[in-house]
């Protein structure tokens, strides 16, 4: 009996230890086991064992394999039966890239099943999953909750770029929502429709209709996108409400083999002309997979600018697109018109790599050409952008880059221009871009050659310009030329775009050899020095100075901000010397003494134009020339100019101030004020203001001068002595002595007179003396002219009133009433003398010869009159 009992003991033992050794050691059989059932070439492992643990078992980890490559990974799963079957994973991570690992099953493949036995295996359960991490979309990974009933299936999936949420009724699936975050700093796409799916798993939905609205960038309302399909044939429209012209239309079918798009139209109107064409693709043997599917279509663009149309016609393959290693030929040919110019491209490529991770290979005899009228004068005779060797992936362009540019302006000249780099890997802000850059052309209006070259590179974030030079043979404009101007860097322009510390800095100088002018003034070679300091472009401050060897310098700052150039201009205190040589020699004027300083400051912008402010002054000025001498001049000219306006006179009027002018007539005290705008209106006028001259020993006087002129300005003399004025001028053939004062009205815009009714009177007396041999000349040649002119050989003037005219002409006008005595042979004559002259002063101004057109007026014009003599009064009165 005792052998009895412990043979059930023993029995007893087992049947609870071996429980108990298969569950501690289910991490080393359960893959082996599972293999049986598991697709051919895949396989399950576990690092750590189940446990339980109130009423639910965890797998702390559990890995899926198709080969050597983890297809699946979970964490932390939980699965428990509280009402129904729940299973819980804290993690599920998924690499889409293995299932190309997984063999295709060669045994004979079983019944299908359809989709209702399908679902009545499933058991009431749920699943929630609290991250899907998938590989190589990580942007897809979410949150996901899976709900299964026999009767019916939900799916809720939440991801910052992907949200579903999704029933499945019988074969009806209806699709609640689907969110995609394609690309990123666009709108998400929103789907929502019902599916009929068929009976059979392994055959397409019989039936469909898919709807969503889409933003795209160009549109400010949302676009429509509606699939339909039923049974092996179906649509894609994607249009704008109310258009008469779809942006896509691609109607398709489907066999067991081939799915086909034929006779697809698409149209896009926004790229500033109208693009349209057509769309046909073939898959072959879509059921075998993606990695097994061949591919080929033909896509073209049609377009049309002033030039006719253009055709250009992408075809694509025959290839395929893999999830490890796509092979996909393309080659775009044809031409494309926009407006007046035309673009040329024979672009033979290849498209590889992984469809997550595409690369465009440009193949040998890629070529993109252009040629053209870009604006109404600019041609461009060709733009070659060969491209062979180019290769474009997501990680960015790789190869060499060039350009070359041939072009020409009806009026400003030719030029060309080249390029030349080396890319790897670059993007904007990532990668390598070495570069080179030279050429050359003409510039036309100034008669002048222009040549430029250089040389940077952009790595990441950092963009520097090493080398620049660039300039002119020379410069000439009418009676200027500038010889050699050249611009070039002192040292590396450096531009950091790194978000957290960017910079912008650089220098540069400008030299320019002697300036000269056809009047034979020349500025000696000068030198602009500058240099920026910012953050980028956009935003930096500018300093620098302007020198022309003794000239200067001319300090001037500022700052950029992206819309308005500011600044100050600084010219510091000289001497007026300096600027002698802009003085052409053969005007023989010597800057003598004096000084200017001025400063300036100015801002500029698309759209306000170019305004400026600020003040120059001259002090103590002096100017010399061989017969008259400038001396005391002050001058200061405050100014603002703003839409092509100079408002003269802010904070006070431009004030002139001249000590003293020597030359034939002395003058002193001259001063003047001008303040308004100029070019002046009714709203803004010009003034001239408060004129002041001592001359020949009496004043001058302008009290105003407005513009535009409406009333004339009345130029005033003041007892100006005509002994001074007939000892500057120095006729021979007569002599004056006393005051005279006068008033001219002057015009500037009137249309026939200058000066319309002035007048010249005398305060006190006047006296009159011709030469003797003048008079005695005139005597022996004319007795009866002789006879009026003895009167006049000696006159003491009384009182006189000239009415004087000037037109546009010159043609002046005088008539006077004189009255005074005249003494012939000791005889005392009262004398009342009417006479009118006519003359033009601009011919008389151009003559010196004034004494003699004096006497040859009176042998012309003196004749002997009728006359009435009063003996008892001892009284003429002539009458001519």
């Amino acid at each position: 009996m005792k052998g009895k009992y412990k043979a059930i003991i023993a029995l007893v033992l087992i049947l609870i230890l071996l429980p108990l050794t298969l569950l501690m050691t289910i991490a080393h059989w359960l893959p082996t086991l599972a293999g049986i059932w598991l697709p051919q070439g895949t396989k399950i492992a576990m690092e750590a064992s189940p446990r339980f643990t109130r009423g639910a078992i965890i797998v702390p980890d559990l890995r899926y394999l198709a080969g050597d490559c983890e297809l699946a990974t979970i964490k932390d799963a939980t699965l428990s039966h509280p009402q129904r079957w729940r299973l819980h994973l804290d993690q599920l991570n998924l690499n889409v890239d293995c299932i190309s690992k997984i063999p295709l099953d060669s045994s004979a493949p079983a019944a299908p099943r359809t989709l209702n036995e399908w679902q009545s295996l499933l058991p009431e359960s749920l699943l929630t999953i609290d991250r899907v991490n998938i590989t190589p979309f990580q942007q897809f990974s979410g949150a996901l909750r899976l709900s299964l009933r026999p009767e019916q299936q939900s799916v809720h999936y939440d991801g910052p770029s992907l949200s579903v949420d999704a029933q499945l009724n019988g074969q009806i699936l209806a699709l609640q929502k689907l969110k995609v975050q394609a690309l990123a700093g666009m709108e998400p796409l929103e789907l929502a429709g019902t599916v009929t799916l068929p009976a059979i798993t392994d055959n397409l939905p019989e039936k469909g209709h898919l709807a969503t609205k889409l933003r795209i960038p160009q549109e400010s309302e949302l676009v429509d996108v509606v699939l339909d399909w039923n049974e092996a044939q179906g649509a894609i429209r994607v249009a704008t409400p109310n258009a008469h012209e779809p942006l896509l239309a691609l109607p398709w079918t489907v066999s067991n083999t081939i799915f086909e798009v034929n006779g697809g139209q698409w149209f896009w109107p926004y790229a500033g002309f109208p693009l349209r064409g057509g769309i046909s693709l073939q898959v072959n043997d879509w059921r075998q997979g993606l990695e097994n599917a061949v591919i080929s279509g033909r896509m073209n663009v049609i377009t049309q600018g002033s030039a006719g149309k253009g055709n250009a016609v992408l075809n694509i393959g025959p290839g395929k697109i893999s999830t490890i290693n796509s092979s996909l030929p393309l080659q775009l040919t044809g031409e494309a018109k926009q407006d007046g110019m035309v673009f040329y491209a024979v672009l033979p490529g290849e498209l590889s790599g992984a469809i997550a991770d595409p690369k465009l290979l440009f193949k040998p005899g890629a070529l993109l050409r252009s040629r053209g009228r870009i604006i109404d004068s600019l041609d461009v005779d060709e733009i070659r952008w060969p491209l062979a060797g180019v290769s474009v992936s997501r990680h960015g362009v790789d190869g060499r880059l060039q350009a070359i540019v041939r072009a020409h302006e009806n009026k400003m000249g030719d030029f060309v221009l080249h390029l030349d780099g080396k890319a790897d890997n670059f993007l904007p802000d990532a990668g390598l871009w070495q570069w080179k850059y030279w050429g050359n052309g003409a510039f036309t209006p100034m008669q002048a050659k222009w040549d430029v070259r250089g040389q940077g590179e952009w790595r990441d974030n950092r963009i520097e310009l090493s080398s620049l030079s660039t300039g002119f043979d020379k410069l000439e404009y009418g009676s200027m030329l500038i010889t050699t101007p050249r611009l070039k860097l002192d040292g590396p322009l450096h531009w950091q775009r790194a978000q957290s510390a960017p910079s912008f800095k650089g220098a540069f100088t400008l030299n320019a050899g002697q300036t000269t002018f056809s009047g034979g003034s020349t500025l000696p070679p000068s030198t602009l020095s500058f240099s920026v300091d910012g953050i980028d472009p956009s935003f930096f401050q500018y300093k620098g100075e302007l020198r022309a060897e003794a000239i200067g310098p001319v300090r001037v700052n500022g700052r950029w901000d992206g819309i308005r150039l500011r600044g100050n201009a600084w010219w510091p205190q000289q001497g007026l010397a300096v600027f002698q040589s802009l003085i052409p020699a053969d005007w023989k004027m010597t800057l003598k003494d004096g000084s200017l300083y001025s400063q300036v400051a100015f801002s500029a912008a698309s759209g306000q134009g170019f305004e400026a402010g600020g003040h120059a002054v001259v002090k103590n000025g002096s100017v010399w020339m061989p017969d008259n001498q400038i001396n005391g001049v002050d001058f200061v000219l405050p100014f603002r100019f703003s839409n092509s306006t100079w408002r003269l006179g802010t904070d006070g009027p431009v004030t002139l101030r001249i000590a003293e002018v020597k030359n034939q007539v002395t003058s002193t005290n001259i001063t003047a004020d001008l303040e308004g705008w100029y070019p002046w209106s009714e709203k803004q006028p010009l003034t001239l203001s408060d004129v002041n001259v001592d001359i020949l020993g009496g004043k001058l006087r302008m009290q105003q001068l407005r513009m535009p002129q409406h009333d004339a300005a009345l130029l005033r003399l003041e007892n100006i002595s005509s002994s001074e004025l007939i000892t500057a001028v120095n006729p021979k053939q007569f002599t004056m002595s006393g005051r005279v004062n006068g008033g001219l009205p002057l015009w500037l815009n009137h249309p026939q007179w200058i000066i319309k009714d002035g007048w010249l009177s005398n305060p006190g007396p006047l006296t009159l003396r011709l030469d003797k041999d003048m008079a005695d000349a005139i005597v022996e040649n004319n007795i009866a002219a002789g006879v009026a002119v003895n009167w006049l050989r000696y006159m003491e003037i009384s009182h006189s009133w000239t009415r004087i005219n000037l037109d546009n002409l010159g043609g002046l006008t005088l008539r006077a009433n004189v009255q005074g005595t005249s003494q012939v042979e000791g005889k005392r004559n009262v004398v009342r003398l009417n006479y009118s002259h006519q003359e033009n002063l601009f011919t008389l101004w151009r003559s010196l010869r004034f004494g003699d057109n004096l006497q040859t007026w009176l042998e012309q014009h003196t004749a002997l009159p009728d006359v009435r003599c009063q003996i008892r009064d001892k009284a003429c009165e002539e009458t001519q």
